[in-house]
């Protein structure tokens, strides 16, 4: 059996340093906000090449907080439009509505698996006040032709980089360090992942990163004072630690993804299949290998029958989800296509040559 993700493996690498560290950390007798969120904000904005990282509990409260951030700052307000893609996953349309914002849904364009860029320019109205690109799988939304358009109608860029870590664009900037701001999620299975929740929000914006570093504590300035109504969404100091040992490693591994990726695309040769559409560059971290089949359950079986992991990134469509139920209404066929389609096969950066070999096989015998 070739398991979809074997996180244990991942980070068996790390155990001897992780283990001294936990030892250190419980030497410290420090628990909360220490010098260990501290050093891992610093090396992990030194890493996106942003002036700001602020530790928080997980991604979803690392996009909801930039969205709270920016309605201090009197750049948004309740009920302004936020335009997102239609095929993401739930949490990034959650921020958005739970930050008392309106989610405006754009369709998916089948190739990249991000906003259609059309669909995207026809959803602006006079309400629209920002754009959350997601960059869906570990590929960067064509952000060039984003930021152009946000530049035209004087809109919010805010990156969803859940998926992303590390992924760059032409001209070197990584996510996190594209838009007005980013939030980054370090689920376990992330490129960079903890080992529990935690997530962060990166920006150059002094004012934004100033109130994020209140809301995150309970609105608090210093002990006890609190200027603003906030939330309890802290990064653990523990999986800070966690993460800074796994920080160094991060390009070596999108690097052994990409290896396996271009693999995939060039070897596996099945009409029955759609590979996802690589140029070759560093834009796609390939947080997930995703390929399309028209017959999802007998390609699952087969698989199964095979020995080969696998899992759906996503089966149902958000305007489908019965907690969006407001959306129902609508209809995104490049969407719905996704979703009812879309397989994750083997992604690692410890696969073997055996494991990559294997699922290539077994793919091409569908």
């Amino acid at each position: 059996m070739i398991p979809f993700l074997d996180l244990k493996a991942i980070n068996q690498r790390f155990e001897v340093k992780f283990q001294n560290s936990f030892k250190q950390f419980l030497d410290s007798g420090y628990y909360i906000l220490g010098n260990q969120v501290k050093l891992f904000e610093a090396n992990f904005a030194g890493y996106c090449g942003v002036a700001h990282c602020i530790g928080v509990g997980n991604g979803l409260d690392a996009l909801r907080l930039i969205l709270e951030g920016y309605k201090i700052l009197g750049k948004l307000k309740e009920n302004d439009e936020v335009l997102v893609a239609s095929n993401t996953y739930i949490a990034t349309i959650l921020a958005i509505k739970q930050a008392g914002l309106k989610p405006v849904l754009v369709e998916a364009d089948l190739n990249t698996y991000n906003f259609d860029l059309d669909s995207l320019k026809s959803n602006i109205s006079e309400k629209t006040k920002a754009i959350m690109p997601v960059h869906l799988y570990g590929q960067l939304s064509p952000m060039e032709e984003i930021l152009k358009i946000s530049k035209e109608y004087n809109l919010l860029v805010i990156e969803d980089a859940a998926q992303a870590h590390g992924a760059k664009m032409k001209d070197g900037s990584r996510a996190g360090n594209i838009g007005d701001a980013a939030g980054f999620s370090f689920y376990p299975t992330k490129n960079l992942g903890a080992l529990g929740d935690g997530g962060a929000v990166t920006t150059n914006d002094d004012a934004l990163a100033e109130v994020i570093m209140k809301l995150r504590n309970y609105g608090t300035s210093t002990k006890y004072v609190n200027d603003l109504l906030g939330f309890n969404s802290r990064l653990d100091e523990l999986q800070a630690v966690f993460l800074d040992i796994k920080l160094p490693t991060v390009d070596s591994d999108n690097d052994s993804r990409r290896t396996i990726a271009k693999r995939y695309i060039s070897e596996i040769n099945n009409e029955k299949i759609t590979l996802p559409h690589y140029d070759g560059s560093e834009n796609n971290v390939f947080h997930l290998f995703v390929v399309r089949v028209k017959n999802r359950n007998t390609f699952i079986d087969h698989l199964d029958r095979n020995g080969i992991g696998h899992l759906t990134h996503y089966p149902i469509p958000p305007h489908k989800q019965q907690a969006l139920s407001e959306f129902s209404h609508l209809s995104f066929p490049k969407a719905e296509k996704i979703h009812n389609q879309v397989v994750s096969i083997p992604m690692s950066p410890i696969m073997t040559e055996e494991e990559v070999v294997r699922v290539i096989s077994v793919l091409n015998s569908y």
